[in-house]
């Protein structure tokens, strides 16, 4: 082999091999501190778009979780409330069968009606007040829950009702298919009075009438609370299994790193070695000059 001093091939594959090396050292470090087996692009391409895609996914479905949470939160409000109206319409069952009997004086069934009166007025204010999230729980109107994972095909909207509570109009008639409330409302109470024994007996049946629409209302409400809560069980359970399988492509194989680890920092030390003995070679050409 000839001697030269233009080209020291040798220490030229050296430096090569040891620049790798150390790029492969330094990506080992960086898994280690990080946790991460994919810190950029260069890393693992299609891995990063893939995590990437499962983190879009489980952040879309821990949101659905809540929002079904939100909804359900929102229709116990309404349960609640309707419970109380059912107090309320019990007590009233109670002040017109007492009205009905025809042995009252003027001042009895006066007294009667005026309680029954202030049950109406309050069976009307938890419909316009009681609220959740600053907002009138009671409505005919649906409101929408949205459930996804981040995708078009895997977006379903859940149409939930509470149904409209006033004076006049307590409890409802009529649902659809679904079991969704519609807009046809129960017996009117505000029109009712028990100021005299007849009034007081058709009062007597329209108040059993409403309990019973109030009792179908609070049906409804629990069949939505039930689908809402199903849905969310199923958003948190998607995003578990999602979190798992991004984990398992993201996440640094620490047995692996350290193997590497171990490797690189021994061909780092290798090359060090043996780019400084290639320089060395050039050294021998000075003896011959001297």
């Amino acid at each position: 082999m000839s001697l030269g001093i233009l080209t020291n091939v040798a220490a030229t594959y050296a430096e090569n091999n040891l620049n790798q090396t150390q790029g492969s050292l330094q990506t080992t470090l960086q898994q280690l501190s990080s946790g991460s087996r994919i810190n950029s692009g260069a890393d693992d391409a299609a891995g990063l778009s893939v995590s990437d895609g499962l983190k879009a996914n489980e952040a879309a479905l821990n949101q659905s979780a809540q929002n079904a949470q939100n909804g359900v939160g929102l229709l116990q409000t309404a349960d609640g409330a309707l419970s109380q109206v059912t107090n309320l319409l019990n007590r009233a069952v109670t002040l017109a069968t007492e009205a009905s009997n025809g042995g009252l004086t003027t001042a009895q069934s006066t007294a009667a009606d005026t309680e029954f009166q202030s049950i109406v007025t309050e069976i009307g204010n938890i419909g316009s007040n009681t609220n959740f999230n600053s907002t009138n729980v009671f409505s005919a109107t649906a409101t929408n829950f949205v459930i996804s994972d981040g995708t078009t095909s895997g977006t379903t909207t859940i149409a939930a009702t509470t149904g409209a509570l006033s004076s006049g109009s307590v409890g409802v008639t009529a649902t659809d298919t679904a079991g969704v409330i519609t807009t046809a409302a129960g017996v009117d109470l505000s029109t009712l009075n028990l100021s005299s024994a007849a009034s007081a007996i058709t009062a007597l049946g329209k108040i059993t009438t409403a309990i019973g629409d109030v009792s179908s209302q609070r049906g409804n409400i629990g069949a939505n609370i039930n689908q809402l809560n199903a849905a969310a069980n199923v958003a948190s359970s998607q995003s578990v299994n999602l979190s798992s399988a991004q984990s398992s492509i993201a996440s640094t194989n620490y047995g692996q790193a350290t193997s590497d680890l171990a490797k690189f920092q021994v061909l780092s030390q290798t090359g060090i070695s043996a780019l400084a003995q290639a320089n060395s070679v050039q050294q021998e050409i000075l003896k011959l000059l001297q």
